[in-house]
């Protein structure tokens, strides 16, 4: 049974800083790409930041390049997303995504594994 698990979810003031992450189990880790999708209220799920199995090929959403950072650690199985300087509009539920490929790949990421999200919110 593949389970996929966010955390580090919470409520912050803009400026601050979260870490999520995204733990698997049940089905191999280090041969997939691997990303971050949010979800606003009312508003359709986007993809924020992706991987690539190897680790060495990452993608950003223009509105977070330089603030988030994304990182695997296959020996852990697990998936992280670094996020900095964060804004009222990063607010959204964030999901973790086991893409089908190793290389990024929308169609492969969202006909994988994801989870249930975690709540990020940022407001003053």
């Amino acid at each position: 049974q593949v389970q996929v698990m966010e955390s580090g979810g919470g409520s912050v003031q803009p400026g601050e800083s979260l870490t999520l992450s995204c733990t698997i189990s049940g089905v191999t880790f280090d041969n997939r790409a691997m990303a971050w999708f949010r979800q606003e209220s009312g508003k359709e799920r986007e993809g924020v930041s992706c991987i690539n199995a190897v680790g060495d090929v990452r993608f950003y959403k223009q509105s977070v390049k330089s603030r988030f950072t994304i990182s695997k650690d296959n020996a852990k199985n697990t998936l992280y997303l670094q996020m900095n300087s964060l804004k009222p509009e990063d607010t959204a539920v964030y999901y973790c995504a086991a893409g089908r490929l190793s290389a990024c790949s929308m169609v492969a990421l969202t006909s994988g594994y994801q989870g249930r999200g975690t709540q990020v919110t940022v407001s003053s």
